[in-house]
């Protein structure tokens, strides 16, 4: 889609260098050399996104932002900071001052910079799947195309904010993707609960041993153990030979419990679900758009003594009308008699809670060690048939799938 974009820089070089690469992109360009003259000309004629630098004489690129956003005409516009200076406090500057996004300046890869712009000015969410599998990780041909790796799922933001769920081996090829981006990284780690599938490979998550990365780790307490605690103590230097204070990235612990909670750009609200010790599911609402991650979690048939009506109203509730929801779908019907009370669930369980809900797309996620692609399959064959005449449409969670979603 054609935009029209203005772009700020001192440097006639990288202005016609930009200028360049988005009119190949089909987009209609205007270019300021003055900050001075970007705010007369684009509070005249406003564009749909304003790229601009910092370091600019007048009025440094922060300034620009701020006082642009004074103005209510300009409430739509769209600003990026594209800047060589990347340190963290200049980017909470520029954020702080109202930028959508904070964009390091790259003479070797400029071209990556169109995606990221078009990504905010279309507020583009992306969301990969990493790792879809419970309990352990196989490998073998078995399990090419639904995956080996354990639980790890991200959604990357517009302004490049991400969010890892869980930390089980799928965080490994995320990590290989993330650092790939030659980039400085700020995101949020949710873990839905301290178990080995869903934990255990955080120490090879390599972003965190970076300088100049911030992440925040976010989940809930377990029997007097911090959130802190809990991590920390898989790397203690006898389980794992490096700890936690040799990570170079700044890293902060939140402990969470049932609520709603602003994580990044996002609204992030939480609920205890069914399973050994303290498990959370979330749910991630952004530009309107909502989506669930619920894992691990039983659903007990209505004729089981523990059966709880109100848990599954307050669940139902909790994934109303989600775009998506990715959840525990462990077990076949036939399957679940032999595994009740460990915690997952049945896959017509899982169907029904979807489509009381209206989910508009529900994901199988969890898959358990035995289930090869072709079982996957035929669990999948079965939950479409349990949709049909419903508006829910039913996909399974396939390893290195990225799912791109725009906000409403």
């Amino acid at each position: 889609m054609k935009k029209r974009i203005a772009l700020v820089d001192d440097d006639p070089s990288v202005l016609e260098l930009h200028k360049v690469i988005f009119e190949i992109e089909g987009h209609e360009v205007t270019g300021y050399s003055s900050s001075s003259a970007a705010l007369e000309g684009v509070t005249r004629d406003p564009p749909d996104c304003l790229l601009t630098d910092i370091m600019m004489p007048e009025m440094d690129g922060t300034e620009l932002t701020r006082r642009l956003r004074q103005n209510p005409a300009l409430a739509n516009l769209c600003i990026v900071v594209v800047s060589s200076k990347v340190y963290a406090a200049d980017r909470k500057r520029a954020l702080d001052a109202g930028a959508n996004g904070f964009i390091p300046k790259s003479r070797s890869n400029p071209q990556a910079m169109v995606g990221e712009v078009m990504a905010l000015i279309t507020e583009t969410i992306s969301l990969g799947f990493w790792g879809t599998r419970g309990t352990m990780p196989m490998s073998g041909p078995q399990t090419l195309r639904y995956g080996g790796n354990t639980a790890c799922i991200s959604l990357t933001f517009p302004d490049g904010h991400v969010f890892v769920f869980d930390a089980g081996t799928g965080i490994y090829p995320l990590a290989g993707q993330l650092m790939g981006q030659g980039k400085k990284l700020n995101g949020t780690v949710l873990l839905s609960h301290p178990h080995w599938d869903h934990i255990n490979f955080l120490p090879f998550f390599t972003p965190l041993f970076v300088p100049g990365n911030q992440f925040e780790i976010v989940g809930a307490d377990q029997d007097g153990l911090s959130l802190e605690q809990l991590v920390a103590n898989q790397m203690d230097g006898v389980h794992f030979p490096i700890t936690p204070s040799e990570w170079g990235a700044r890293v902060g612990y939140r402990s969470l419990g049932e609520g709603c909670y602003d994580i990044g750009p996002a609204k992030v609200s939480t609920m205890l679900l069914c399973h050994p010790g303290n498990c959370l599911g979330y749910r991630v609402d952004f530009g309107g758009l909502k989506i669930a991650y619920v894992t691990d979690n039983e659903l007990y048939p209505e004729d089981s003594d523990m059966f709880s009506p109100v848990y599954l109203q307050r669940l139902t509730e909790f994934v109303s009308h989600c775009d998506l929801l990715i959840t525990d779908t462990s077990y076949t019907d036939e399957e679940y008699p032999k595994r009740i009370n460990w915690g997952h669930s049945a896959l017509s369980r899982v169907v029904n809670l979807a489509r009381q809900a209206q989910v508009k797309e529900l994901y199988l996620f969890h898959h358990v060690p035995e289930h090869t692609d072709d079982d996957i399959d035929k669990m999948l064959q079965q939950a479409a048939a349990l949709c049909a005449g419903s508006s829910t449409v039913c996909k399974a969670a396939q390893a290195l799938e990225t799912v791109r979603l725009n906000a409403v």
